[in-house]
């Protein structure tokens, strides 16, 4: 009977005859495990910084106690392709993150990370901050470090060796592997076998490559099969960045894509995918010149008409003039008496000639599209977003799927919501025990009410904070609680599982 019991107790079931104790007992929850699959009413036992039980604690006390009162309970949200580390130390609570339930920021992404991770790591640990950190190598960070004056050019052998030296040291601090931002300076100007080579190195400490691929637009789709020829070639998983058909004349092509990705998938490429629920991107306007051709006035036309129209591109930095910030190319164009594509040439070179900072907001995506690539089964859900920009992602992804996507629109159950926001991020991670509520997993937890859950964040106002997040918890501590932070920093690195 004795062994009974042990084996019993070891796998969380409680035993009626038996009472209790844990530092945290969450009752009354309607508890959603990441997995995907049916709700069910239960309660949540945490002991340290661990999920001890799941079940009926009816019989258990709590040092801590917390009535549910049928609200949702689910893992905490794990943002795959996020900002958050920018202001992460001036601003360590980090509201934007966990109002939204986000309980761990995956950083070092569109090639740029911090090197070496060693010291960004120590950074972190010695200031704490509210959530968990993971970390890719930003393969533009290695080629603006090793490359020595012009960078328009393919990197030579040497300098691709002493990239690959740091790829390793990187993975051996527990990096999660190779990032790329290929339609950026200097990565855009990279030989796809020079990636591979990088790919490779982080491939042999069992890492990932995850990639802002080469264009979003007018050469999506090669760029599409470097993506798959990488993972192809390394065997390693690869992931694409924020997926999006971002230019007209691709628009409503998501069949095709689907059927690209599951082609892919079934040759054996393990290839994912993460979105963010946002028909607009922030960025550059750079970005939008694959050929850096800023004086190209048929260029700038062709933007215009195809990938991002004037009325729709909103200015979210600009350092010649502030006044500018918050008003659209077609605004602008008439305060300065141009047409939108010499103002969007000018807006440019003004840039250039002070080497001033700029970015853009820019609507380049159809709604149908979004939905179709986000109910795709390997897609989760990513912010891509930052609590000090000016896009709303980086308040409200996460609470804007769970009110468009899943409440108003039913694109995705519940159920599948949370699975793509949780589970299926650890897994296109490789993160665990995080993403699910399962005895023995750090307790990660969001409690909040999917009837009123929603962001509330626009560009115009994108500071503003979610509704309907009750409570979050880091690593078993409570780091938001009805609307507020509690300045606790419970959060951790996490490196790579080797």
């Amino acid at each position: 009977m004795k062994k009974i019991v042990i084996l019993l107790l070891s796998t969380g079931v409680m035993l009626s005859c038996q009472k209790q104790k844990f530092e945290t007992v969450i009752r009354n929850a309607v508890i959603y495990d990441g997995s995907g699959k049916a709700s069910y009413k239960g309660d949540v036992g945490i002991n340290a910084d661990t999920i001890a039980f799941v079940g009926d604690l009816s019989k258990a006390t709590g040092t801590t106690e917390v009535d549910a009162k049928g609200m949702a309970l689910t893992p905490g949200f794990i943002d795959t392709h996020s900002h958050h580390d920018w202001g992460m130390f001036e601003i360590r609570d980090m509201p934007s993150c966990v109002s939204q339930g986000i309980t761990t920021i995956v950083v070092g992404q569109d090639g740029g990370s911090n090197f070496p991770l060693r010291d960004f790591y120590s950074k972190v640990e010695a200031a704490t901050v509210a959530v968990n950190v993971a970390s890719y190598t930003g393969h533009n960070t290695l080629r603006d470090s090793v490359i020595a004056g012009d960078f328009k050019r393919f990197c030579t052998p040497e300098e691709i060796e002493k990239m690959k030296a740091m790829v390793k040291l990187d993975m051996e601090e527990g990096s999660l592997g190779l990032s790329t931002g290929l339609e950026y300076d200097p990565g855009i100007f990279s030989h796809p076998d020079e990636v591979i080579e990088l790919a490779k190195v982080a491939a042999e400490s069992n890492g990932r490559y995850i990639s802002h691929i080469r264009s979003e637009d007018r050469y999506f789709w090669k760029a599409l099969d470097e993506i798959i020829n990488i993972g192809a070639v390394t065997k390693m998983p690869v992931q694409i960045s924020h997926t999006k058909l971002a230019m007209k004349s691709i628009w409503g092509q998501s069949d095709r894509l689907i059927k690209r990705l599951d082609s892919a998938r079934a040759a054996g490429i393990n290839l994912t995918a993460d979105i963010y629920p946002y028909a607009y991107w922030q960025s550059t306007m750079t970005v939008l010149f694959p050929n850096r051709d800023f004086t190209n006035r048929k260029t700038a036309e062709f933007i215009l008409n195809e990938i991002a129209p004037s009325d729709g591109m909103l200015i979210g930095r600009y350092s010649p003039d502030t006044s500018y910030v918050g008003k659209t190319l077609t605004e602008i164009a008439a305060l300065r008496k141009t047409d939108p594509p010499k103002t969007l040439m000018d807006l440019i070179a003004e840039i250039e000639e002070k080497k001033g900072d700029e970015s853009i907001i820019a609507t380049s995506m159809e709604e149908k599209d979004i939905a179709e690539i986000m109910k795709w089964p390997y897609t989760n859900i990513c912010s891509d977003g930052s609590g000090v920009g000016r896009h709303p992602r980086g308040y409200g992804a996460f609470t804007k799927i769970l009110r468009q996507y899943v409440r108003d629109e039913k694109v995705l159950s519940l159920e599948d919501g949370i699975r793509r926001m949780t589970s299926l991020a650890s897994d296109n991670l490789g993160i665990s025990k995080r993403g699910r509520i399962e005895v023995g997993n750090f307790a990660d937890l969001v409690l909040f009410d999917p009837a009123t859950v929603a962001d509330k964040s626009t560009p115009k106002k994108p500071q503003l904070q979610s509704v309907g997040i009750e409570k979050v918890w880091v690593n078993g501590v409570e780091v938001f609680v009805q609307g507020e932070t509690t300045k606790k920093y419970p959060g951790r690195i996490i490196r790579r599982n080797k």
